[in-house]
């Protein structure tokens, strides 16, 4: 269970690090869309977990491109909350693939077999 604290710090890091990737690293991105979808930060405030999504682009080398990146963009979230934070956490990037994972799943449900249930005449008939 994460602290207030840590909700509170995740919080501003997802902010953040969402601006930075629509306006600060166009350069490293490009026309992909990123979405940080969730962060966790640790109890110590030292490590955010990042998860993001990736929209218009090759997600395997997006994420490659942005793990190589990860020191620039620690920089920039210095440089945004340096000022109201004592320590700028490690970013750790993870690919969050809770939307695949939901559509295999609705897939999974939609090719099910479910025979009807018997209607309720039915049920009555048979309990006299």
């Amino acid at each position: 269970m994460e602290s207030k604290r840590q909700q509170k710090y995740a919080k501003l890091i997802q902010k953040e690090i969402g601006d930075i990737f629509q306006k600060d690293a166009k350069h490293l991105v490009g026309r992909a869309m990123i979405t940080v979808t969730h962060v966790l930060v640790s109890p110590d405030l030292g490590l955010a977990k990042v998860y993001l999504s990736f929209l218009l682009a090759d997600p395997e080398s997006t994420y490659k491109l942005i793990n190589d990146h990860k020191k620039e963009i620690r920089h920039q979230l210095a440089k945004r909350i340096g000022k109201s934070v004592r320590v700028i956490p490690e970013l750790a990037f993870f690919p969050d693939d809770s939307a695949s994972y939901a559509q295999h799943i609705e897939k999974v449900i939609s090719d099910l077999e479910i025979p009807k249930a018997p209607s309720e005449e039915e049920d009555e008939d048979t309990e006299d």
